[in-house]
């Protein structure tokens, strides 16, 4: 069986913490720092335990931020060490999470060490979630210190920029201001939108893909933008930062990749067994038929409108495939759909839709009875 998430926080990271702590400042209380934060730990998920291990730092290192934060750095692994949680020779991985929360708590008011300290921890594991206090606190000074770091010659420091900003990351605190005025945040997207490494070019499309949910339209100009004169690693970016842009049928997204209104004659939407029993598929077919001169580049989606208990019906969207309809020419598929039980979903009887979308057009639906029992 996997191990717990949570458990990348455990006793062992922990001891390990404290040993390295004491090593660096011989009045650091071991004991009382290991049983603050070990403290009915297996009751707690991952993030309640990171934020119980910054509890007990925040009580047993000194109460002098500098102090307490050159104990910190002393005691990080070299930078080399990046994937271990935890070595003899320092910290690193997962266990320089609440160390980051600590410095975001107690270091706003020492804006200038406190960039250093979460810029030595970005080396070895992130610093995404820590720079968000100071982002919140001191917008425009952290901003201009994310802007003297696009050229550092450390990919996890450049990532940080792109990762640290985005307006809605998963687990941290939202960023407000950006999710309203994402301007400041594209200047920084801009600088490393050809980063030579896939993992800050990926982190800059994930960034984008985050702004696109307040500000498509936005996003799909960028799209335009940037695809000009695009290489193969900044085509991939912009797919990516486009994907949900692409999913929702943005029509100004779908004609950055060569997706326009298509134009069809006849279509045929037939699903072969009209009632569907719960752990059983759906299966349709689709004929479509070009009336087009030229080529067309196809997205094609189908959605699934589930019936709920009150009656009315709400739509998830799948990716079915991508295809050229030839000139004049006819193109057939078919697709099965799986009705599993999932934990995610309650099915309900009735009737159910299946509808097709082609370039974030719909262009047909039908409908079938779903039966669960």
């Amino acid at each position: 069986m996997t191990e717990p998430f949570k458990n990348l926080f455990n006793h062992s990271v922990i001891n390990a913490m404290a040993k390295h702590f004491h090593r660096h400042w011989k009045d650091f209380d071991k004991q009382g720092f290991i049983d603050a934060s070990c403290d009915q730990l297996e009751e707690l998920e991952l993030k309640a335990r990171s934020q119980q291990i910054t509890a007990a730092m925040s009580h047993y290192l000194p109460n002098d931020f500098e102090h307490a934060g050159q104990i910190l750095l002393a005691a990080l692994a070299p930078e080399a060490k990046e994937k271990l949680a935890t070595e003899s020779d320092g910290i690193s991985g997962w266990a320089i999470m609440p160390m980051g929360d600590y410095v975001g708590i107690h270091g706003l008011a020492h804006h200038d060490f406190s960039m250093s300290l979460l810029n030595a921890m970005t080396r070895r594991f992130t610093s995404e979630f820590s720079i968000r206090f100071f982002l919140l606190a001191s917008p425009e000074e952290t901003l201009n210190t994310l802007k003297n770091w696009l050229k550092d010659d450390n990919k996890h420091v450049r990532r940080l920029i792109s990762e640290g900003t985005r307006p809605r990351l998963p687990w941290a605190m939202q960023l407000p201001s950006f999710i309203q005025n994402p301007t400041p945040v594209i200047e920084l997207l801009e600088a490393l939108k050809d980063d030579p490494e896939e993992y800050v070019r990926r982190s800059v499309a994930n960034n984008l893909n985050d702004i696109a949910k307040d500000h498509p339209d936005l996003v799909a100009d960028i799209a335009k933008k940037w695809m000009q004169g695009a290489d193969i690693n900044r085509q991939k970016l912009i797919r990516h930062a486009c994907r949900t842009l692409l999913k929702q049928g943005n029509q100004k997204a779908l004609e950055v990749f060569g997706y326009g209104k298509p134009k069809l004659g006849s279509i045929k939407l037939e699903i072969h067994e009209e009632q569907v029993k719960l752990n059983g598929n759906l299966e349709f077919s689709l004929l479509i038929e070009s009336t087009s001169e030229g080529d067309q580049s196809l997205m094609i989606d189908y959605v699934i409108h589930h019936k709920k208990k009150n009656g009315t019906t709400t739509p998830k969207v799948f990716k079915w495939k991508k295809a050229t309809l030839l000139a004049g020419k006819s193109l057939s598929m078919s697709k099965k759909h799986p009705f599993k039980a999932i934990t995610t979903r309650v099915y309900y009887d009735g009737q159910h839709e299946v509808e097709i979308l082609i370039n974030g057009q719909s262009i047909a639906k039908n409908s079938f009875f779903l039966s669960i029992d």
